[in-house]
């Protein structure tokens, strides 16, 4: 499993909104905050904001903000939404077609365990959470 740009970017752009929730922030600041390209930040935000995580606000002193405080989205509602199932195999995806092999396949068991093991990490972890490990990292490297 590989998470594309567009879920690694997603999960930045709700970070940064996180960051400064309350606030109406410009896409531009975002794009060069998180050196995102802006055009490829407006596909991204379309997503989002059509799914109910973000709301724009038009005019002068518009932007994006968080609909909810960043500890209410998790990192999977996020990559779903964004990459779609994270199944390791096809046969684990949602709706996937029945396999012939599915009796006595051996391997689907290993696949399964990862599966769970991603699914319980992504739905465990938020945005604040996130933050959080940012800010431990920021202090980290600013220690003398």
């Amino acid at each position: 499993m590989t998470i594309s740009t567009k879920g690694r970017y997603a999960l930045r752009i709700m970070m940064d909104l996180g960051a400064h929730i309350g606030e109406t922030v410009k896409l531009k600041d975002i794009a060069a905050r998180q050196e995102i390209s802006e055009k490829y930040m407006e596909q991204i935000i379309a997503v989002l904001n059509k799914a109910g995580y973000v709301r724009s606000t038009r005019g002068a002193q518009g932007g994006y903000q968080l609909v909810k405080q960043p500890q209410e989205y998790t990192v999977g509602m996020i990559l779903r939404l964004t990459e779609g199932s994270l199944a390791p195999v096809e046969c684990l995806a949602d709706n996937a077609l029945p396999c012939e092999r599915s009796g006595k396949c051996a391997t689907v068991e290993i696949y399964k365990r990862i599966y769970e093991a991603v699914n319980g990490v992504i739905d465990n972890t938020t945005v604040q959470d996130l933050l959080d490990i940012e800010s431990d990292k920021a202090s980290d490297y600013y220690v003398i």
